[in-house]
């Protein structure tokens, strides 16, 4: 059977067999719900339906989350429940990582202990899965700040990427230009959480005062054909995750979902996760109910699930 017969038989455990990539993960909630009722005996329900406001989200986080795992042993594992659901799920390429300030908080300031953490996990749970470990920031954080964590970061080869989440209206995109010309001269691949909430210029705005090579979500490029036209000329990736976009509002539902359009003009899009524990939205799940809504066809969603296992060009 071959990933397009798995999905036009809609049989989800044959489409996890198939090898994927989920480039847009975070891990504090991309764990295996069933992996971590087993350890902890805390049972982690998804939101159902599409969410109102981001309290809910919030109401949602405070109740699964809140300070649960704040700790070097909570967090070990919640990384350990991620390994666990990208196994589960078929996913061979994972990019995952740690905020810069969690250095501190769990892994006492020792960059050593935190790549050995992921690496000791990738090959105790899963092994064949390849990893890439990124380095996360927050828009709400202070620049010196971010600066100065990241320190002890810089030079580590076992860094793949970096990556800018959180509310896209913080503080200017301008702010952040310093840490990515460092993070380019480490050879980072470079990635934004940009046009999510923001508009299609944004997305260009953030691409050329950063030089991304990578966006996640993007989705509001839909928007505008120059944007569209803009990232295919500077082959700038879209990272993109269905089901997390419906459930947050921001696309009427999974058969209009702006990815087919994205995809059919010409830009390079992959399907991803994003948070697994709140949205049920593991990447086998995300192509099947994009086949199952009529937004792509078996044999478009198997060129996107090949791409995505393909290195992206960096500039």
């Amino acid at each position: 059977m071959t990933f397009i017969d798995a999905l036009k038989s809609e049989n989800i455990d044959q489409i996890r067999t198939f090898p994927k990539a989920d480039l847009h993960n975070h891990f504090v909630l991309g764990g295996n719900r069933e992996f971590i009722l087993e350890k902890t005996g805390y049972e982690i329900t998804s939101i159902a339906g599409t969410l109102k406001s981001m309290s809910e989200m919030d109401a949602w986080s405070s109740k699964y989350i809140g300070n649960r795992f704040n700790s070097a042993e909570g967090r070990k594992l919640l990384i350990d429940a991620t390994f666990a659901q990208a196994k589960y799920d078929g996913v061979t390429v994972l990019e995952i990582g740690e905020d810069v300030w969690g250095l501190g908080e769990f892994f006492n300031n020792d960059i050593e202990e935190l790549i050995s953490t992921f690496k000791e996990a990738n090959a105790r749970i899963a092994p064949d899965i390849e990893l890439r470990l990124q380095i996360g920031l927050s828009r709400h954080c202070p620049i010196d700040y971010l600066m100065d964590c990241l320190l002890h970061f810089w030079g580590h080869k076992e860094f793949y990427s970096i990556d800018l989440y959180g509310d896209e209206l913080a503080q200017p995109i301008e702010n952040f230009i310093p840490i990515y010309e460092k993070a380019a001269e480490n050879g980072l691949v470079l990635k934004a959480h940009v046009g999510e909430w923001g508009t299609a210029q944004d997305i260009v705005t953030a691409v050329k005062v950063l030089h991304l090579d990578e966006v996640q979500h993007g989705i509001a490029a839909v928007a505008d054909e120059d944007v569209i036209d803009y990232l295919i000329e500077n082959k700038v990736r879209l990272n993109i995750t269905p089901s997390s976009n419906v459930l947050l509002g921001r696309v009427p539902d999974m058969a209009h979902h702006p990815i087919a359009l994205l995809y059919r003009k010409g830009v390079d899009v992959t399907i991803n996760s994003d948070d697994v524990l709140i949205f049920d939205s593991d990447v086998s799940k995300e192509y099947l109910r994009l086949y199952q809504a009529g937004c792509l066809t078996a044999e478009e969603l198997d060129e996107i699930r090949l791409n995505g296992l393909t290195l992206v060009q960096t500039k």
